[in-house]
């Protein structure tokens, strides 16, 4: 008779003990990830996220083997789909395979300096290879590290749950996609993709939220925003910058999906978010944070599938940015496309009565190429560009979300099934809807 109530109090203390186990689960890696990615740190006087601070020391260790890291990448980018045959699966896939053999040559003259001088100018090669193939080279594995403690133990489906009420009414998208956005902004657009990829795969994001995200949320850092600012001379205003332009991204994100072509993706949805009863919001959330981290990996599986998808993107975007971004610099500079383009946004810009408003318009096209286009034309050292003009190209450079250099071929590099053609015509919509804001709240603005 006395083994028996032993035999009780052993069975029922694991699960006494369950709860708290799990909490500190959920919450501990929670935790850390929303410090690294989200949580400004001050350090030698230089204040912003543990992960760029992490960016940063990574190429300071590196020094002068940064470029040779980054041209490593770029190589095995280019070499990855034809050895695994991925080059031939569609016509897409062969253009692109062909655009990264290039990428390499680009990136070794880079690296090097050699080629001719027109490519080796301070705005073509040196800029591509310094300014964004090195630090997303470094950004995007960096970033997967820790992204594992943020997405994987909880923290996706109980933020997801609590802004169900917002996302899904404004959006069209899932609460859980709140972390894809805010992971954009203040760490890459590469880490949100990463994250959006990853729950696509998962069946808990449609055909249609999952692009939605991509196209609408996937944005480029806050830190690249300061870059753009400083180069519009937009710094005097840079928290209105700041939150003008979150606030217009989103808006525009609203409108463009509820157009075609993201109204008509697949909505079939594997493995739904749970609904939640009226008052029990929060507890269901908590529940659900509590269930997923019970059966999430070991933290080294977690982190090593993380690295792993981190550094195939990697080398998926950084020999496209080498060669699809050069080709728009070289085709910004010494062609006119990018003034035939601007047309189409001409109208709307002088519909307002700016100064610059076809400089405004030209500079918007450019952004297709590469985000940074717009803000490289019309900026710089003594630009004689009205405040306006500047400002909304700022804007723009943001709330464009898709660009040839990078965002495309990273899109590309996913399973999101969305074509080429139809990111075109999103960009397209993105920037008219851009400019038709920017342009009135950088009027209220100056």
């Amino acid at each position: 008779m006395a083994a028996s109530p032993g035999a009780k109090t052993d069975t029922r203390a694991p699960d006494r003990k369950a709860p708290a186990v799990m909490t500190l689960k959920l919450l501990i890696p929670s935790l850390v990830g929303i410090f690294i990615f989200f949580i400004p740190v001050t350090i030698a006087g230089r204040s912003t996220i543990p992960l760029d601070h992490l960016v940063s020391a990574a190429r300071h260790l590196l020094g002068p083997y940064s470029g040779l890291y980054a041209l490593a990448l770029i190589v095995a980018g280019a070499l990855y789909p034809l050895i695994t045959g991925r080059w031939r699966r569609t016509p897409t896939d062969m253009v692109f395979s062909l655009l990264k053999v290039m990428g390499v040559v680009a990136g070794v003259m880079a690296y090097t300096g050699a080629g001719p001088e027109v490519l080796q100018q301070p705005d073509m090669l040196p800029f591509l290879f310094d300014k964004l193939v090195i630090p997303v080279g470094l950004i995007v594995p960096i970033g997967a590290i820790f992204l594992a403690l943020l997405i994987g133990y909880g923290l996706l489906e109980l933020v997801g749950i609590l802004v169900q009420p917002i996302m899904r009414p404004i959006w069209k998208t899932p609460g859980r996609s709140a972390i894809d956005a805010v992971a954009s902004f203040v760490g890459s657009y590469s880490i949100g993709l990463l994250i959006t990829n990853r729950t696509y795969q998962a069946g808990q994001y449609s055909a249609k939220e999952a692009a939605i995200i991509a196209t609408g949320f996937s944005t480029v850092s806050a830190p690249f925003m300061i870059i753009v600012a400083k180069t519009l001379g937009l710094m005097e205003v840079w928290n209105q910058y700041f939150w003008l332009t979150l606030a217009i991204t989103f808006v525009v994100t609203a409108i463009t999906a509820r157009l075609w072509p993201l109204s008509s993706m697949d909505r079939t949805l594997d493995d739904a978010e749970p609904e939640a009863e009226q008052g029990k919001r929060l507890r269901l959330a908590w529940q659900t944070g509590l269930e997923v981290a019970a059966g999430a990996p070991n933290l080294a599986r977690g982190v090593w599938n993380n690295l792993r998808e981190g550094l195939l993107m990697a080398i998926a975007i950084l020999p496209s940015i080498m060669s699809v971004g050069l080709a728009g610099l070289l085709l910004a500079k010494y062609t006119p496309l990018f003034d035939w383009l601007g047309w189409l946004f001409y109208p709307l810009t002088a519909l307002y009565g700016i100064e610059h408003a076809q400089e405004l318009a030209q500079a918007s096209a450019a952004g297709l190429a590469e985000m940074f286009l717009p803000a490289l034309l019309l900026g710089g050292e003594g630009s004689s560009i009205d405040f306006v003009a500047r400002f909304a190209a700022g804007v723009v450079s943001v709330s464009s979300i898709l660009f040839f250099s990078a965002s495309i071929p990273c899109i590309l590099a996913t399973s999101i099934p969305i074509s080429i053609a139809r990111m075109v015509v999103i960009w397209f919509l993105r920037v008219l809807f851009s400019l038709a804001l920017a342009i009135p709240t950088a009027m209220l603005v100056q």
